[in-house]
C-alpha cells in the first residue's frame, strides 16, 4: 500500500515537473554575440530583400554598406530575409549561394557574422538547405535560421519567422509552391512560436529589446499590413513593451512610429525596389517613406539606440533616435 502511494505520488511529482517545464521553458535557440567595443556599444547594418546575383543594384548597394560598414566599424549584419530570388535555393549545393552572397558582399568590412531569417521567396525553396551547415563550412559568415534569439551586451534581438503567419500563403498559393516541412500543422507551430516568444521577452533583461521579422506590421509599403501580425504578434510587443519591429518584404525604406511607443523600421531595399506605389499613412507617424535600393544603419548604446537610412550611393535619407530614459524619439 505505501509502495503504491509512493509511486503514485512520484508520478505526480513527475507531471507537475512536465507541466511546469512545458510552460516555463521556451525552445528558440539562444545565441551570444560578443561585445569588442569598449564603451559596450554595438553598430550593426540591417537590410533585406537583396539575393539576385548582383542584379537590380545588389551590387551598388552592397558596395555601399561596405563603405558604410567601415565608417562605423560594424560588429554584424542582420538580413530580413528573401535571401535568394525568386524562389530560394534548389538545394545546399545551389551555385545560387556563391552569385548572391559570397561573390557579391565581398568589401573587408562586411566580413563580419550574418544572422538571417527567411523571407516568402525563400519558402519557395529548399528551406533546409539555407539552415544547413553547408552553408556555414562554405560561407564561414552564414546564419540562418527560422526563429531564434540574439543575445549581444545591453541588447536582445527576437527574431520570429512571420511567413506562416500569412495566411493567403496556404489558402492560394497562386502558381507558388512553398515548402511547409517541419511548419504544419501550421497553427500549432504559430502558437509554439508565439508562446516561446513571449517567454523569452518577458525573462529578457536587456537594456534593448528588438523584434526582427521578414513581413511588415505597420507598414506604407506596396504589400500593406500584415493582418496576421497586427492580430497575433503586435499584442505581445505591446504587452512586452519591445522597443523596435525591424523589417523587410517592401521593397523600400520606412521608418513609422509615434513617441513613446514602439518604432517599426522596413529596410527592404537591399536589390529590386521603385515599386511607385505608396499606402495612405497618418502623416505624424510616416517619418520617412524612401521608394528606393539603400539600407539602414543601427548605433545601440545604454542610452539610447540611433538609426540611420542610406541610399543606393550613401546619402543618408533620414536618421533618428530613441532614448530610453524618457522613451523618446528625436528626429535629424
Amino acid at each position: 500500500m505505501k509502495m503504491g502511494v509512493l509511486t503514485l505520488s512520484v508520478r505526480l511529482m513527475f507531471l507537475i515537473l512536465c507541466i511546469f517545464i512545458n510552460g516555463s521553458f521556451s525552445k528558440l535557440e539562444r545565441l551570444g554575440h560578443p561585445v569588442t567595443k569598449s564603451d559596450g556599444s554595438l553598430d550593426i547594418l540591417v537590410f533585406g530583400d537583396w539575393g539576385r546575383k548582383g542584379g537590380f543594384n545588389q551590387s551598388l548597394v552592397a558596395h555601399q554598406m561596405g563603405i558604410v560598414g567601415e565608417q562605423l566599424d560594424i560588429d554584424f549584419v542582420i538580413s530580413f530575409g528573401d535571401n535568394f530570388y525568386d524562389d530560394g535555393l534548389k538545394g545546399d549545393t545551389d551555385t545560387s549561394f556563391e552569385a548572391s552572397f559570397s561573390h557579391i558582399y565581398t568589401h573587408p568590412s562586411l566580413q563580419k557574422q550574418w544572422y538571417s531569417v527567411l523571407g516568402n521567396h525563400d519558402y519557395r525553396g529548399n528551406v533546409s538547405a539555407q539552415l544547413s551547415q553547408v552553408l556555414t563550412q562554405k560561407d564561414w559568415r552564414w546564419f540562418c535560421r527560422r526563429s531564434f534569439v540574439l543575445c549581444s551586451g545591453m541588447v536582445e534581438f527576437f527574431f520570429v519567422d512571420t511567413n506562416p503567419f500569412v495566411k493567403k500563403y496556404f489558402t492560394d498559393p497562386e502558381d507558388h509552391t512553398y515548402d511547409w516541412s517541419n511548419v504544419l500543422p501550421r497553427k500549432k507551430y504559430i502558437s509554439n512560436l508565439l508562446h516561446d516568444l513571449d517567454l523569452e521577452i518577458k525573462k529578457s533583461r536587456a537594456t534593448w529589446k528588438f523584434v526582427v521579422g521578414h513581413h511588415g506590421i505597420k507598414t506604407a509599403g506596396q504589400h500593406g499590413v500584415t493582418q496576421e501580425l497586427v492580430d497575433q504578434l503586435l499584442p505581445i510587443l505591446e504587452e512586452n513593451k519591445v522597443d523596435l519591429y525591424i523589417n523587410g518584404h517592401d521593397h523600400c525604406l520606412q521608418h513609422i512610429g509615434s513617441e513613446g511607443e514602439i518604432q517599426f523600421l522596413t529596410s527592404g531595399g537591399g536589390s529590386k525596389a521603385w515599386r511607385g506605389d505608396i499606402q495612405p499613412w497618418d502623416p505624424k507617424e510616416l517619418k520617412l517613406y524612401y521608394d528606393g535600393q539603400g539600407f539602414m544603419s543601427l548605433r545601440i548604446t545604454h542610452s539610447e539606440v540611433k538609426f540611420v537610412f542610406y541610399d543606393i550611393s550613401g546619402n543618408v535619407l533620414h536618421q533618428s533616435t530613441v532614448s530610453k530614459k524618457s522613451k523618446t524619439f528625436g528626429l535629424f
